[in-house]
C-alpha cells in the first residue's frame, strides 16, 4: 500500500468512524472478552485435568507463597551480614522451628483447655441463650408481635431439624470429606517447607529462567510486570499479617479486661480470621457475640464497645500504618471482588482474589499502556498533558 493509498484509507469514513473510535475499540475488546470466557464455559471439560492437578498443588505453594513473602526480608539481612543464602535459609528456618515450638508449649495446652470447657459447657450455654431469648420475646413492647415471633421461630425449628437431618443422613460423607481435607493439609504441611526452600534460593533463577524463554524485545516489560506482581504480593501479604498478628493481640488484651470467657481463643480467631479484609472482623465477632449474650446483657454491650474500638484503632491507625495504600483498590472494589470470588470459588476465593486481582490490574494496566502507545488513539490526550505541564512550568 502507497502512501495515497494509505493516505485514503485513513481518511475513509470505516477507519475514523471504527478503527480510530476509542468507543468502538472498546466495545470490541469487551465483546472479544466476554466470547472467550463463552467459548471457554464450553470446552471446560478439556481443562479438567489441569484443574484437578492445581488444587493439589494449591495449598502447598500457597503455603509456601505466603512463607516465602514473610520470610524472604530476614533471609536477605542475614545474607547482607556475609551469610551465604542457603545458611541463611537454614538459619531462619531453625529460629521459625524453635518460635513453633514455643507456641505449642505455651497455646496449645491454654486453648485446647478453653475449648474442651467451651464443648463441656455447651449445653449450659444453650439453656442461658433461651432463657435471655424468652425473657426478650415476653417483653411488653413484643406483645403485638407475638403471633409473627412464634412463625419465625417455627420456621427456624423446622428448618434446625432439616439441617440436623440432612447432617445426620450424610454423616459418612461429611467423614470422608473431613479425611480427605486432613490428608491434603498433612501432604501439604510436609511439602510446604521444600518448596519454600527452592523458592527462597532459586527466586533469582526462575525469574531469569522464565525471562530467556521469551523473545528479546518482550523481556523489559514482562521483566517489569513481574516485578510489580512481586511487589504487589509481598505489600498484601506481610501487611495483612502483620495487621492480623496486631489485631489479634489487641482483642486477646480487651477480652481479658472486660473479662470474657476464652479470651485468648477468641482474640486468636479474629486476629486470624482478619486476613479476610472486611468481612473477617464480622465473622470473628458472631462466637463472641454468642459468647456475650450468655454471660449476660452487660458482657454484650462490653463486646460491643470492644469490637468499636477495635476497628477505630485498626481503621485509623494501625492498617494506614502497615498497609498504606500499596494495593491502591477501592474498599468498594475489595467487598465485590470478596463476594464475587468467594461464591465462585469458596474459601479459596476469599483468600485470593484481592492478590489474584491486583496481579490482573498490573498485566492489564501494562497492556493498556502499550495498546495506547501503537493504537494511537490516545495522543491527543498525551499532548493535551503535556501543554498543560508546559504551561505550569512556564508559570
Amino acid at each position: 500500500m502507497n502512501y495515497h493509498q494509505e493516505k485514503k484509507f485513513t481518511d475513509s469514513w470505516f477507519f475514523k468512524w471504527f478503527l480510530n473510535n476509542q468507543a468502538v475499540v472498546a466495545v470490541l475488546i469487551t465483546f472479544l472478552v466476554f466470547l472467550t470466557l463463552y467459548l471457554f464455559t464450553k470446552i471446560s471439560f478439556l481443562f479438567t485435568p489441569i484443574i484437578s492437578f492445581i488444587a493439589i498443588i494449591m495449598l502447598p505453594l500457597v503455603i509456601s507463597a505466603i512463607l516465602y513473602y514473610l520470610i524472604k526480608p530476614l533471609v536477605g539481612f542475614i545474607e547482607k551480614r556475609g551469610v551465604s543464602r542457603t545458611t541463611s535459609i537454614f538459619i531462619v528456618f531453625a529460629i521459625i522451628i524453635a518460635l513453633l515450638i514455643w507456641a505449642v508449649a505455651s497455646f496449645i495446652p491454654m486453648i485446647q483447655e478453653q475449648l474442651t470447657s467451651f464443648v463441656e459447657n455447651l449445653p449450659s450455654y444453650v439453656r442461658s441463650i433461651n432463657v435471655e431469648a424468652n425473657k426478650f420475646l415476653d417483653s411488653p413492647w413484643l406483645a403485638n408481635y407475638q403471633e409473627e415471633l412464634e412463625e419465625m421461630l417455627s420456621n427456624v425449628s423446622t428448618k434446625a431439624i432439616d439441617y440436623a437431618e440432612s447432617f445426620s443422613k450424610n454423616a459418612i460423607d461429611w467423614a470422608s470429606n473431613f479425611a480427605s481435607a486432613i490428608a491434603r493439609v498433612t501432604v501439604a504441611i510436609i511439602m510446604s517447607p521444600f518448596i519454600l526452600f527452592y523458592f527462597l534460593r532459586d527466586s533469582g533463577k526462575m525469574k531469569e529462567g522464565l525471562l530467556k524463554t521469551l523473545p528479546t524485545r518482550m523481556r523489559r516489560p514482562i521483566s517489569r510486570v513481574l516485578g510489580d506482581i512481586n511487589k504487589q504480593l509481598a505489600g498484601y501479604v506481610q501487611g495483612q499479617v502483620t495487621v492480623a498478628i496486631v489485631v489479634g493481640i489487641m482483642f486477646t488484651i480487651f477480652f481479658n479486661i472486660i473479662g470474657l470467657r476464652y479470651a485468648a481463643t477468641f482474640g486468636i480467631i479474629a486476629g486470624f480470621l482478619n486476613m479476610i479484609p472486611y468481612l473477617g472482623s464480622f465473622l470473628a465477632m458472631v462466637p463472641v457475640v454468642i459468647m456475650g449474650i450468655v454471660q449476660g446483657p452487660i458482657m454484650l454491650i462490653k463486646v460491643l464497645i470492644t469490637f468499636v474500638i477495635e476497628q477505630t484503632i485498626e481503621g485509623r491507625f494501625v492498617s494506614p500504618l502497615v498497609l498504606g495504600s500499596k494495593l491502591s483498590i477501592h474498599p468498594i472494589t475489595i467487598m465485590f471482588i470478596l463476594l464475587t470470588s468467594g461464591s465462585m470459588f469458596g474459601v479459596w476465593g476469599v483468600f485470593l482474589g484481592i492478590p489474584v486481582y491486583a496481579s490482573i490490574k498490573v498485566v492489564v494496566k501494562e497492556i493498556f499502556e502499550w495498546y495506547k502507545r501503537i493504537s494511537g488513539l490516545y495522543e491527543e490526550e498525551v499532548l493535551v498533558i503535556e501543554g498543560e505541564e508546559k504551561a505550569k512550568d512556564v508559570e
